[in-house]
């Protein structure tokens, strides 16, 4: 049996918004189990908990993306509903790490994969993705792991 707390949680806090009428919530929510549905479908299996937080994170990261090019447009309307659909995308993901954590998991990461040049980079990234999956921008990571290893 799949570890898949995450979509048990999600589809509870479904029921709840649809008893609440919170039309916003709902709409999101049913984004996410339909992105869920989606891998189950296409790839034939059961999304557990980590791939749940991939997923969970790569709509953040599409919505950030939609945000920026909404802003850049001047629509203002789109961007606050992409913000809205974040926040409820936000609230199903781990709480985010601190600077500080996040430069103790680099630091032993680098130290893990024996990195000491921008040549390492990939040996880091590899270590630290599972450990910051939704819990933070991978992007800003990833600089963050390039400026230390220069």
């Amino acid at each position: 049996m799949a570890d898949n707390q995450l979509k048990a949680t999600i589809t509870e806090a479904m029921k709840v918004a649809m008893k609440a009428k919170d039309k916003e919530r709902l709409s999101a929510i049913r984004l996410i189990l339909a992105d869920f549905k989606r891998i189950e479908v296409d790839e034939r299996i059961e999304v557990d908990d980590a791939r749940g937080l991939a997923v969970l994170d790569k709509m953040c990261k599409q919505r950030r993306d939609s945000i920026k090019q909404y802003t850049d447009a001047g629509r203002q309307e789109l961007a606050d509903k992409e913000q809205a659909e974040i926040d409820v995308i936000q609230s199903f993901l781990p709480q985010p790490l601190t600077d500080t954590e996040l430069d103790t998991l680099i630091d032993q990461a680098v130290a893990e994969s024996g990195a000491d040049s921008i040549k390492g980079m990939g040996q880091v990234m590899a270590i630290l993705k599972p450990q910051i999956q939704g819990r933070a921008d991978v992007g800003q990571v990833s600089q963050r792991v390039k400026a230390r290893l220069q």
